[in-house]
């Protein structure tokens, strides 16, 4: 375990994962990277900044986030509203595999993580 309480696999799991998600020849349009905060980790679609200075930051949208519980061992899976508030996705239960929530996210087709 790392300092957040996170399971240190699970952690290295989905930075492998977001770094899957973009073919490298458009690493320069377009990012997934995830955050990892003491009890959760959360997804991001990153893309460039649209002016050409160079002085602003790529900006960051957050597209899922996993929550892990300590005491069960499980993962449940939160989708982000338009607000930006994150809300328990009902159509999969918690699971102890932060793999089959990445795999949902990943594979699902559905509209509310990807658009």
């Amino acid at each position: 375990m790392v300092s957040s309480g996170l399971p240190e696999l699970d952690i290295a799991r989905a930075r492998r994962w977001c770094a899957g998600r973009v073919p490298a020849r458009f690493k320069d349009e377009m990012r997934v990277e995830c955050d990892v905060a003491a009890r959760h980790i959360t997804i991001l679609e990153c893309r460039p900044p649209w002016d050409e200075s160079g002085e602003t930051e790529w900006s960051r949208f957050p597209i899922a986030r996993m929550s892990f519980t300590k005491k069960t061992g499980l993962w449940t899976l939160f989708w982000r509203d338009r607000n930006l508030k994150f809300h328990q996705y009902r159509f999969l239960a918690p699971s102890p595999s932060l793999q089959v929530l990445l795999d949902h996210v990943d594979k699902s087709g559905d509209p509310i993580f990807w658009g």
